[in-house]
């Protein structure tokens, strides 16, 4: 009997030591591959940067991925949803495993002294212009993604399945996941359905600093423009006209109401308001004024109450103006997407998989440790409807590690996504695409 559970025991430990010595060798090859290749995906990674494109915009960028994902042997499928792409590469028997980046940038100008920092300018559809840059990190994304794809290609002796990496249009505006799948990327483009969805976003910590955490990670969002129409006139005579800039002004202040008297104070929810537009000269009053507004919520009830309290609003403010029905103010509804939920089992694997990568385990933050956030994404919209919805989505550290750690001893971080400083340390490329590589093995080999 004990010579019985002598040799179990040492099985085991044979077992566990083999194991670790794969997962070894397999961390040398990673960084080995990584850091030959790394000159180049810095120099991809300073390109995007330098040339920005807003959503649905970036033909540039997905000629970049399209170019790059042919080379390394992928199945390209381009203008997907207007400029989407994906690749698709078949290695045998084995699960199906998505990866996206986005690719849109901000309409925001850029305040870094970075030798390639841009300096775009774009003109938008309504014919004003806006500066423009990466201030959320989707440059990174893309070159991760890339550095992933190539590895992938390129060690096919570590993975059996079929992986498919999609350069992903319009997260910013939230729009770009649906439009890929209403064009038909399962269906005319017959891009396999997966069976697990995989992700990565910068955040401002440390390079060197990971967050894998499961469960609910973002909010549910929705973005709509509201249009308050008037009877416009001169400036000297107020009344003779129905001023619609002070309608959204009220509106602005009453919205406010519905947060801090209609949501539970248990519940976390947000409306902004983020861009006001409404006439062009001194002494004229305009006709309409127009509200950009953003909603985050966890709840279907939260989002209904908030939908529903703005349209009252809007609609006793007209009446309160005596207009006409036919002048009353028009909701148009642009992106939103569900709050997004990290499978637990899924998100598990990840971060195990990446507990070699860091120097100590408490740099790899779990949901015990981060907390859900009011930001919201679309990755999950790309599998929300098919059969198989499994995915995950993490955080990699983007920040120079000195300058956080100045920053976190003043109770802050050395920046914010969407701020015109926003900057990507060049270290972190080489660091999320070893944790890119890392966990797409894992997710193949789980």
């Amino acid at each position: 009997m004990f010579s019985k559970y002598f040799n179990i025991k040492l099985v085991l430990v044979f077992s566990l030591f083999s194991t670790v010595l794969v997962a070894q060798k397999q961390k040398i090859t990673v960084a080995k591959a990584v850091d030959t290749d790394n000159d180049k995906y810095v120099a991809i990674f300073k390109d995007i940067h330098e040339n920005p494109e807003l959503g649905f915009m970036e033909v540039r960028t997905a000629g970049i991925i399209a170019k790059e994902l042919k080379s390394y042997g992928y199945k390209v499928t381009e203008k997907i949803g207007i400029t989407g792409v994906a690749g698709v590469l078949k290695n045998g028997n084995g699960p199906i495993v998505m990866y996206r980046a986005d690719m849109d940038c901000n309409a925001v100008l850029e305040l870094t002294d970075l030798p390639y920092k841009s300096t775009k300018i774009v003109k938008l559809d309504d014919g004003s212009e806006t500066p423009v840059t990466h201030a959320c990190g989707h440059d990174v994304h893309v070159t991760w993604m890339l550095a992933a794809a190539k590895f992938m290609s390129e060690h096919k002796n570590l993975w059996k399945g079929t992986v498919i990496f999609i350069g992903q249009p319009a997260e910013e505006p939230i729009l770009g996941a649906e439009a890929m799948v209403n064009d038909g990327l399962y269906t005319k483009h017959k891009i396999p359905e997966p069976d697990y969805l995989f992700g990565i976003h910068s955040m401002p910590i440390s390079v060197g600093m990971i967050a894998a955490a499961s469960g609910v990670r973002m909010a549910g969002t929705d973005q709509f423009d509201v249009t308050f129409h008037g009877i416009g006139g001169h400036g000297s005579n107020p009344h003779l006209s129905k001023d619609p800039i002070l309608m959204a002004a009220s509106a602005i202040m009453q919205y406010q109401a519905i947060i801090s008297r209609g949501i539970d104070a248990k519940s976390a929810a947000v409306i902004t308001v983020g861009s006001i537009q409404a006439g062009k000269d001194n002494n004229v009053i305009p006709n309409k004024a127009l509200l950009k507004v953003n909603l985050r919520w966890f709840t279907e009830k939260d989002r209904r109450l908030m939908i529903d309290g703005i349209t009252r609003i809007n609609e006793g403010i007209a009446h309160a103006y005596d207009l006409p029905k036919e002048k009353y103010p028009t909701i148009k509804f642009k992106g939103w997407s569900y709050p997004l939920e990290n499978n637990t089992e899924l998100t598990k694997v990840v971060r195990e998989s990446i507990y070699p990568l860091v120097s100590d385990k408490k740099f790899v933050l779990d949901e015990t440790v981060v907390p859900s956030v009011m930001g919201s994404e679309d990755v999950h919209h790309l599998v929300i409807n098919n059969a198989k919805k499994d995915y995950a989505y993490i955080n990699v550290g983007i920040a120079n590690p000195k300058r956080f750690e100045d920053a976190v001893k003043k109770g802050q971080l050395p920046f914010n996504n969407h701020n015109g400083n926003f900057e990507v340390d060049l270290s972190a490329i080489s660091f999320g695409s070893k944790v890119a590589i890392t966990a797409m093995l894992a997710i193949f080999n789980q």
